[in-house]
């Protein structure tokens, strides 16, 4: 292994690179990353960086919002086979007979969409600001894409009517209320947190919905020294690396997103060195889904 990473530690200065690694990728990817975190913040960090290439560890519709934000920069996969089950549940055809049928309402396209789907949205937000977005927008009818657990979280705190989409993310519709009434019984007074693409159920079993930025940033904040958290299992090793001395139990082992698993150290290098898995996004709708996500940042 140390073998391996020296050699993509050499390459990367070679090619000028920035490895990028999502807060579910393995242990040993997330420690060979220059930047840990979620899929924006990842990507805004990218932008700011002087790099040329762009390996980025996480899932396609991340890697092409870096290739959205930094078109002066080559990104590339370790694994393009590496998809998301929610984004590619939703695409531009019907969400352009939806618009038809609402031609009043805004549309709020979550990250977690391809490039075109964005497109063919006003703007884009995280599962941080969602209800901020929305409840921003002059529109009294919002179009909400993809995650409609997500969305029905943003209905609770909006006045707005939210037409949702029909998807979801399987892996956090895998952790159950009955996962959080168990979790709480073996860990009697320990703090429950899940992430907003949870079910309905188990978000009124919470004490507090963050997104994993959100997550990551409480525990270092937090007096508490132990934590359930409900989102896939991989943000645990960033959690327990971040925060020695403090305990995170998982609220379902099932929580387990196999495509965030197909990146490693060997993958990794082979990107490197053959920068074969580019990802590129036709200029118009790059432009178009810039100008979605640019909204949001504003």
């Amino acid at each position: 292994m140390q073998e391996l990473i020296r050699k993509i530690n050499k390459l990367k200065k070679e090619k000028k690179a920035v490895i990028l690694a999502h807060n579910y990728q393995l242990g040993e990817i997330q420690d060979i990353a220059d930047f840990v975190g979620d899929s924006l913040e990842l990507c805004q960090k990218a932008a700011q960086y002087d790099a040329r290439l762009i390996v980025f560890c996480g899932v396609h519709f991340m890697a092409e919002t870096a290739a959205i934000i930094c078109p002066d920069k080559k990104v590339i996969m370790p694994d393009k086979n590496a998809g998301c089950i929610m984004a590619d549940m939703a695409n531009p055809e019907k969400l352009r007979i939806l618009k038809k049928v609402y031609p009043d309402a805004a549309v709020v396209a979550y990250v977690n969409t391809t490039a075109a789907v964005k497109a063919e949205s006003h703007i884009c937000c995280t599962s941080a600001n969602a209800v901020d977005v929305v409840n921003s927008l002059d529109a009294e009818e919002v179009i909400f894409v993809p995650d409609k657990y997500l969305g029905s979280y943003v209905a609770a705190h909006t006045d707005k009517k939210i037409i949702l989409w029909e998807g979801y993310c399987p892996t956090h519709a895998r952790i159950l209320a009955e996962d959080i009434m168990r979790a709480r019984e073996e860990h009697p007074g320990v703090e429950v947190i899940v992430h907003p693409e949870c079910t309905p159920e188990v978000i009124k079993l919470a004490d507090k919905v963050l997104s994993t930025g959100g997550m990551c940033r409480y525990a270092k904040e937090s007096s508490k020294r132990k934590f359930i958290i409900g989102t896939e299992i991989g943000i645990i090793y960033r959690l327990e690396k971040e925060n020695p001395g403090k305990k995170f139990y998982p609220a379902s082992d099932r929580a387990v997103c196999m495509n965030m698993k197909l990146s490693n150290l060997e993958k990794v290098l082979w990107a490197l060195e053959q920068e074969k898995t580019e990802i590129t996004i036709p200029e118009e709708i790059r432009l178009k889904a810039k100008e979605a996500i640019d909204r949001m940042l504003v």
